[in-house]
């Protein structure tokens, strides 16, 4: 996270065009636009910028908007940082609907016709991107079928129903590609699972293999998935930039893509710094959780000790 906030202080402080002339625009004079590089500090050297920046930024005020004319960054964030929240609570938990079913059954009807159609699907969610089907959407359900009014937006404290339809359609778009990731690896895993030596046992025994898939399999399988899944929760939590703005979603990332347009540098560096958080935590909180499931690992880092 440190040098992350520092590499992207150092690229906005590299490129042409500073906060001072992006804030003056181009009617100020060199004498009127070195008096507000003064003013705004930005004649100091890097590293004392770059402290100052830091410091504030740790203690809640990661500055002004350049763009909304002063407006305070934190502010802008917090406001929209429920709507991204939702966006991705919902876009996770369709993933999950759909990649665990699609997965159990391709196992469960191997190498028949319907196996070969749900692998057929899986391989057109991964390969279709998540703002064409966002575009297919809203020709198909918003002006074929008239589900959704394209472009409308109902805010949570208004009607919350009516939040959550607004917010369906862009969280499926996310969600078909990323399902279709976790629905591929849980098939690989599951059938490496069903080629354990557990699994032999059990059969000996007399076990079916319903029971072993749903008892044992698939508890194991879900393992290695987990850091599939939390990767995944890093991408939809910080990548639904262009959802958003195909849907016209009052986002975090639709925020982003207006701060970069209009080269909003304080904005854009919080943003990313928000972004790199939420990689670095959804990563972290799933090698967590793996180690929590999977005793082996807390074994295994025993015996390195």
């Amino acid at each position: 996270m440190f040098l992350v906030s520092f590499f992207c202080f150092l690229a906005f402080s590299v490129i042409r065009g500073d906060a001072a002339s992006v804030s003056g625009g181009t009617s100020l004079s060199p004498e009127q636009l070195s008096e507000l590089r003064e003013q705004m500090g930005l004649n100091r050297g890097i590293f004392s910028r770059y402290t100052d920046w830091l410091l504030n930024f740790l203690s809640g005020n990661p500055g002004k908007s350049l763009r909304y004319r002063g407006e305070a960054i934190s502010i802008m964030i917090t406001q929209r940082l429920p709507v991204s929240f939702s966006l991705a609570v919902l876009s996770l938990f369709l993933i999950l609907l759909i990649a665990i079913p699609f997965s159990l059954f391709t196992v469960r009807r191997e190498a028949d016709i319907a196996d070969r159609f749900v692998n057929f699907l899986t391989a057109a969610g991964i390969s279709t991107p998540g703002f064409f089907l966002g575009l297919l959407f809203i020709f198909i359900f918003g002006y074929i079928f008239n589900l959704f009014v394209p472009g409308q937006y109902i805010d949570y404290r208004e009607s919350f129903s009516g939040f959550l339809g607004c917010l369906f359609f862009p969280a499926l778009a996310i969600a078909i590609p990323n399902a279709a990731v976790m629905a591929k690896f849980l098939r690989g895993s599951l059938f490496q699972e069903l080629k354990s030596e557990y699994v032999r046992t059990a059969r000996s025994k007399g076990a079916g293999r319903l029971y072993i898939l749903y008892r044992h399999v698939f508890k194991n399988a879900v393992i290695p998935a987990i850091t599939i899944f939390g990767m995944i929760i890093a991408e939809v939590l910080s990548g639904s930039i262009v959802i958003e703005q195909v849907f016209s979603i009052p986002g975090t990332g639709r925020l982003l893509i207006t701060a970069i347009t209009s080269r909003d540098y304080p904005l854009i560096q919080a943003l990313m710094i928000y972004i790199a958080f939420i990689v670095v935590f959804a990563n972290t909180v799933s090698d967590i959780v793996i180690m929590i499931i999977d005793p082996r690992i807390r074994v295994a880092q025993r015996d390195i000790q």
